[in-house]
């Protein structure tokens, strides 16, 4: 009887055996199938294209609070000093003058009568701002890009040329600076306003450079006045009222059978 028992309980045990192998064998085909799907849909991130290109540090204004995002800011989002608005302003400049105030990053366009209009910029960055007096000799609309050859040279892996476009870094306008290298542009870089960061280049929002554009002519006096001198804000801020509340619409560059490569630029050209 003995005997018998002890086989019983050996085939009992043999039948659960056969039943967690093919128990084993029915899970594992899932368990395998999920791990290679799972290897073959992984993926390390890639980097972002601002990360693809070096940039300079860029220095932020006085009074001017750090971004965490540098790649986002609308002209809406600027701060109240930045944005466009029609000032008091006391100048001996005779009115149609731009004059730029570069320790304050803002750019004033002379009315008369103790008034001008303020826009903010973006100016050089350390050892390249500049001071002095120039003309505009020419006006474009979404121009094209050739980057001086100095500028190369601090940053070879620059494109030798750029097509007009919303991806060109000059922006929608740029207004040329007697026979220098140095312009008064738009930015598809919103970001910049405000800070010392470029190659000694005025930068304005794109719908900012389109307003000035549109006052400004060929032969306009440009009066930039140096780093240093920053008592003008303190002294203009008083009485201060908002230039009409709807942007400039920028008008899209036409269509020319080419188009700007959408780069994203480092800052500091």
């Amino acid at each position: 009887m003995s005997q018998k028992s002890a086989a019983n309980r050996r085939q009992s045990l043999r039948g659960c055996s056969a039943l967690i192998l093919v128990g084993a064998l029915l899970v594992a085909p899932a368990v395998l199938s999920g791990v290679a799907r799972a290897q073959v849909l992984g993926y390390a991130p890639s980097p972002s294209p601002r990360s693809s290109l070096p940039s300079d540090q860029m220095t932020v204004a006085p009074g001017e609070p750090a971004l965490t995002d540098q790649g986002d800011r609308s002209p809406g989002a600027l701060p109240e000093r930045l944005r466009r608005a029609v000032i008091a302003f006391d100048t001996r400049e005779a009115p149609g003058t731009v004059v730029i105030d570069t320790g304050n990053t803002a750019l004033y366009y002379v009315l008369g009568q103790n008034r001008s209009i303020r826009y903010g910029v973006g100016v050089g960055r350390e050892g390249f701002t500049w001071s002095g007096t120039q003309t505009i000799t020419r006006k474009a609309e979404w121009p094209d890009w050739h980057p001086p050859a100095e500028m190369i040279a601090r940053q070879p892996y620059l494109p030798r040329f750029m097509a007009g476009g919303p991806g060109n870094p000059l922006g929608a306008r740029a207004m040329y600076l007697g026979s220098s290298e140095y312009r008064i542009h738009g930015t598809n870089d919103p970001s910049t306003i405000g800070k010392f960061v470029s190659s000694g280049c005025i930068r304005l929002t794109n719908e900012d450079v389109a307003d000035l554009f549109s006052r400004v002519a060929v032969g306009t006096k440009v009066v930039v006045l140096p780093k240093t001198l920053s008592h003008l804000e303190a002294r203009a801020a008083t009485n201060l009222r908002s230039v009409a509340a709807s942007p400039r619409a920028v008008a899209p560059p036409p269509a020319a059978g080419r188009q700007a490569m959408n780069l994203s630029m480092p800052s500091s050209y």
